[in-house]
């Protein structure tokens, strides 16, 4: 079925909608973000989302500048008719004429949740392997990452908190120019599969290749869209 697509820009509010309704973790980052939205037939599916991630000082490892690294840290998208890697691919083109200085995009597939990077390997980004697990905090009703959390409360507070340590996530790598591919090409390990019926596997959920979440109610829609 062949649908209308239209990518822009969109508003905070539009952005949050999409991450508490259709994205697996029903919260957006707090950090700075570049957000845009999608629509399919003028209707409002969602929206691809890009920041600076939970570590500050990721970048480093790629021996770039800060503002030459980010991350796509959400695809928040309802039932829709076009290619998921087709989404991101626009999104990025957008990114990088807003912001032509940036040399690579990270993102991360989450285990915990079933996710293995579908994604990202339909867009051939480069897969690099896994991150160390990590350690949330249980705030405000949900678990939150801990950089999360130490951006918000005291570390006397945080001490107060339930915490668990959730296991690694997939690390995908998009180069944006030659002589970073180059350098990030060597590092390419071969892509994760999704396990064989009855192995053992560190998810939590059944494996799934997209993400996605309840649907609103049509003035909800109509709200978003605005």
């Amino acid at each position: 079925m062949s649908s209308s697509l239209r990518l822009d820009w969109c508003s905070h509010e539009a952005a949050r909608f999409a991450c508490e309704n259709w994205h697996y973790s029903k919260k957006i980052p707090v950090f700075k973000l570049a957000k845009i939205g999608v629509w399919e037939d003028g209707i409002f599916i969602g929206a691809v989302i890009f920041g600076l991630g939970a570590s500050a000082v990721a970048y480093k490892q790629y021996n770039i500048k800060s503002n030459e690294y980010c991350e796509l840290v959400r695809v928040a998208l309802n039932k829709h008719n076009t290619a998921v890697t087709k989404i991101v691919s626009i999104s990025i083109r957008m990114l990088r004429k807003e912001s032509p200085g940036i040399r690579i995009i990270s993102s991360f597939a989450d285990s915990y949740e079933g996710h293995i990077g579908g994604i990202y390997q339909g867009g051939n980004w480069i897969y690099t392997g896994t991150s160390a697990d990590v350690t949330e905090y249980f705030y405000n009703g949900s678990w939150r990452h801990v950089t999360d959390v130490y951006k918000r409360l005291t570390s006397e507070r945080i001490k107060t908190l339930p915490k668990r340590s959730k296991p690694f996530k997939y690390r995908y790598v998009m180069p944006l120019d030659d002589e970073m591919r180059a350098r990030i090409e060597p590092l390419r390990k071969p892509y994760p599969k999704k396990p064989c019926a009855g192995s053992e596997t560190v998810t939590r959920r059944p494996i799934q290749d997209g993400e996605g979440g309840s649907i609103p109610t049509p003035a909800l829609i109509a709200e978003a869209s605005a």
